[in-house]
């Protein structure tokens, strides 16, 4: 009869990766209602590690500035890449990551033997990948990645946040705080909003009612010169 110990080695996984460079890839910006969602992929150099790595949501904003410049020094190459917010309202939010965490990977100046990405999904890729849950906690090269693509993004909702001061981007970065549903609420939706989730949906149906209902008012109680294009931009113009 066999032992215990002999079953446990038979069900052991074999690796037969192949030799090579190892790139880690992550993304950020999944959830947000605004802005892309962006990619980045890594490929570190043991010879020069890097102390702190971790998974970007563990670590403050001053942790990650500071990270995120060690990794463009030391790692062997760095790629970000990002999918827009019309790709997103076409493919929806998890193809858009797949085609963001894809144009990373194929943006690094190395080409990898295998790819490891955080999650339980993979981007279609030419190389050997493999899907780590919580991976930006375990893997290096993917907590590296992670904290690439959170600085990059965060900085877009910065940019944002200068076009756009009404909705508080800087703050939230995209995501749905009371203060950006307030903010939607009260402005609608602007360019940067992904309009295929609900509550942008719900904002640009809002405005749209507000307009509609703007107009039939005006044909009721004024003369049709009255209702000018300065009333009708300044209802539309959050929401075009």
């Amino acid at each position: 009869m066999r032992s215990r110990k002999f079953l446990k080695a038979e069900q052991a996984a074999l690796v037969w990766d192949a030799p090579g460079l190892v790139a880690g890839v992550d993304e950020a910006g999944r959830g947000p209602l605004a802005g892309p969602v962006v990619a980045a992929a890594v490929i570190l150099d043991d010879q020069r590690p890097i102390r702190g790595l971790a998974d970007s949501k563990t670590l403050t904003a001053l942790q990650r500035e500071r990270l995120h410049d060690q990794i463009l020094a030391k790692a062997l190459c760095c790629s970000v890449a990002q999918a827009t917010v019309e790709e997103i309202d076409t493919h929806n939010i998890l193809q858009a990551t797949m085609l963001a965490m894809r144009r990373a990977v194929e943006g690094l100046r190395l080409k990898p033997a295998k790819v490891l990405v955080d999650g339980n999904r993979l981007p279609t890729l030419d190389v050997l990948a493999e899907a780590i849950v919580k991976g930006d906690a375990r893997v290096k090269a993917i907590s590296a990645a992670s904290i690439l693509a959170k600085v990059h993004r965060d900085r877009l909702c910065e940019q944002l946040h200068l076009e756009f001061p009404h909705y508080g981007f800087a703050g939230h970065k995209g995501y749905g705080t009371p203060e950006h549903l307030e903010a939607l609420q009260r402005h609608g939706a602007c360019v940067h909003h992904r309009r295929s989730f609900s509550p942008v949906a719900a904002a640009l149906a809002r405005t749209a009612a507000g307009s509609a209902a703007l107009v039939v008012d005006a044909t009721r109680s004024v003369p049709v010169e009255i209702a000018t294009a300065d009333t009708v931009h300044l209802d539309l113009r959050a929401a075009p």
